[in-house]
């Protein structure tokens, strides 16, 4: 039997998705993986702390199911971000934050607008849920320009800083995307916001069409925890619980739950190891562009860079024949561009030295 034939046990509308490809996740000895944009630090050690809390003294309460609402986890966020408890929204990932996103909000007669460059999984959830959406074009330096997003639509989203272009948009020009689209909601999707760029949670209060995404899998180093968040007026957060309860009433386990409380808690060290992700992106950008390299301005934790003379998948195959993976994107305008995470001095040298040779 085929697997053609197979696939007619699949509901139809599965058999034509195209689904998100995740950065690949090799196993290979002396490996420097610098294409999931992970933090090269590791978490704060009261995460470590508080996770070992319950294994050690508490074990038993891993029978139990946790807390559906994460309250102390919402309330760790909330004085964090300066925001009340009823703003905000807990998920299993900003990945699923942003698939309630959709559901709750994207749905309408009318198509959602954004970057013809972004994020690739935006497209995947259109598909999913039946959505229509228009895709608008960045600009010549791959900018987005917020007046063409002035058009009838169901929505707006963006990811500030944009990936994989790493471009950030200024705070006054996200305030005009939302005076623009005062009767739709939109989105920030703020996964980078940390390392650099200004974060629109701050507007939060004066738009009720305003709804940020953010994440803890990269400037708290808890990637393989799965703990992403909203930030919206109640009215909005409402919607993403109503989602959220018919979908997966306990996304969080307790371990993800304290972990992250811990790592709200620790600011000291969040702010020192955003700040040294940072300079070290900052010292990479100039020996890149000492070795011919031309990269665009960055506000995230990777660039986005390409050689003016070599090819970038050729020199994608060369690095990982190395032993050094960075990420490629086959795509029209930015098949000559590969994402580059930033990782430590040591791993960014191996990386420029390793580049010299080649």
């Amino acid at each position: 039997m085929t697997t053609t034939e197979k696939m007619r046990f699949w509901s139809p509308e599965v058999r034509e998705l195209e689904p998100y490809v995740p950065g690949e996740q090799p196993k290979i000895q002396n490996l420097l993986k610098l294409n999931t944009n992970e933090n090269p630090y590791p978490p704060s050690p009261k995460v470590v702390a508080a996770v070992q809390a319950i294994l050690e003294n508490n074990a038993d309460i891993l029978r139990l199911y946790p807390d559906p609402d994460a309250s102390a986890l919402k309330q760790a966020i909330a004085q964090q971000q300066g925001v009340l408890v009823d703003h905000i929204f807990i998920g299993n990932g900003s990945d699923e934050v942003l698939a309630h996103i959709f559901k709750a909000f994207f749905i309408q007669d009318l198509p959602i607008l954004t970057p013809d460059i972004s994020y690739s999984f935006y497209p995947v959830y259109s598909q999913f849920f039946a959505i229509q959406s228009k895709k608008i074009a960045l600009n010549a330096d791959f900018e987005i320009d917020v007046q063409d997003y002035a058009i009838a639509n169901g929505g707006v989203i963006i990811a500030n800083p944009n990936a994989p272009t790493s471009i950030a948009l200024s705070l006054d020009k996200i305030e005009q995307l939302l005076q623009l689209n005062a009767d739709r909601v939109v989105v920030i999707d703020e996964a980078y916001v940390d390392f650099g760029a200004e974060s629109a949670v701050s507007l939060v209060n004066r738009y009720e069409n305003l709804v940020v995404c953010q994440t803890t899998s990269k400037s708290r180093s808890l990637a393989g925890l799965r703990v992403g968040y909203a930030i919206a007026q109640p009215h909005l957060i409402a919607a993403l619980e109503a989602v959220k309860n018919s979908f997966n009433s306990y996304p969080i386990d307790r371990l993800a739950i304290a972990a992250a409380v811990a790592s709200f808690e620790d600011q000291a060290y969040f702010i020192e190891h955003c700040q040294k992700v940072i300079d070290c992106r900052e010292d990479l950008v100039a020996d890149l562009t000492a070795l011919g390299f031309e990269v665009l301005p960055s506000k995230a934790n990777f660039i986005f860079a390409k050689h003016s003379t070599q090819n970038a998948a050729e020199l994608a195959q060369l690095l990982r024949e190395q032993g050094i993976i960075v990420r490629y994107f086959n795509k029209p305008r930015i098949d000559q561009y590969l994402r580059i995470t930033v990782g430590t001095s040591e791993q960014n040298q191996r990386l420029v030295e390793t580049l010299k040779q080649l």
